[in-house]
């Protein structure tokens, strides 16, 4: 959690993120020293230097997309709330939303907005533990504060 001077609360995950790293960082291990080892087997398949560097590429590319997991993230402020997850970011301003739970068994928060539609929040990951409780009760005292003061 930390906050800055347009939002007083900035969500993301911990534990997913540290775990998403070391599989990108072990996936473009695996393909680099693939990639290099490729040619020096003798299989009776004949390998060039361009399906070398396209095996790396390939490592590269996968751990780039499991680098997309790290980037969710919450922001509460003034202004509503600003939910990222994997693509894009969507705001909801205050009068929108009703509330933020987590369902029964599953891993990560939702922002429950009017009429019944919901939002997940990746940011808000359930093995977080403390840390997802602190910035639920936080979430929860902002959402409070700035529902009060757009009532007056």
């Amino acid at each position: 959690m930390t906050g800055n001077s347009e939002w007083d609360l900035e969500v993301r995950p911990r534990r997913s993120v540290v775990t998403a790293r070391l599989v990108a960082a072990a996936l473009a291990v695996f393909f680099l020293v693939g990639g290099i080892l490729l040619r020096t087997g003798s299989t009776g398949v004949t390998f060039r230097l361009a399906d070398q560097i396209a095996m790396v590429g390939i490592g590269l590319l996968l751990a780039g997309g499991v680098l997309m997991l790290t980037r969710p993230r919450v922001r509460v402020g003034p202004r509503g709330v600003v939910v990222r997850n994997i693509f894009g970011d969507n705001e909801f301003q205050w009068k929108d939303i009703r509330g933020v739970s987590f369902q029964d068994r599953k891993a990560w928060a939702r922002l429950e907005l009017v009429h019944d539609e919901y939002v997940p929040m990746l940011a808000f990951r359930a093995n977080d533990k403390g840390y997802v409780v602190e910035s639920m009760d936080r979430f929860r005292d902002l959402g409070a504060k700035y529902t009060a003061a757009q009532g007056d």
